[in-house]
């Protein structure tokens, strides 16, 4: 079983454009569907089952394009989510996301990777019109 889904989407729009929104946690609830809220130290998860609050690290490096989070649950477990902005031209780049396998205890919180594929590629269409409307 596939543990891991890449997804990309292209953007019209500068890659440090691109960085300064999605190295921003505060950010995160205009163009994902799992936080309600976020910050650089925490977040509030929709679940099906409700509000979960969660530790949020934001490891970015503007040099790299690279912006990680590193998800820290109730019970200890560590999720991650990974990406990269790469630049293409002046206003276009293109945003590639890493979606893992959640741990086990957030699978029955948020589902499995084949729901959570769908939801990326939809929190990814989302991130285009929120960059390209700038």
């Amino acid at each position: 079983m596939r543990n891991y889904d890449v997804q990309e989407i292209e953007l019209e729009v500068s890659a440090a454009g691109a960085f300064a929104v999605l190295a921003d946690p505060v950010r995160l609830p205009r163009w994902t569907d799992a936080f309600e809220s976020a910050d650089g130290k925490a977040a509030t998860m929709r679940t099906p089952q409700g509000a979960l609050r969660v530790g949020l690290e934001v490891q970015a490096s503007p040099a790299q394009g690279v912006v990680d989070w590193k998800m820290t649950f109730p019970d200890g477990a560590i999720g991650w989510a990974h990406s990269r902005v790469v630049p293409l031209a002046e206003r276009r780049c293109v945003y590639t996301f890493v979606l893992h396998t959640p741990p086990q205890a957030l699978e029955s919180v948020e589902g499995a990777l084949d729901v959570q594929r769908a939801t990326l590629a939809r929190e990814l269409r989302r991130l285009k019109d929120l960059l390209e409307r700038r």
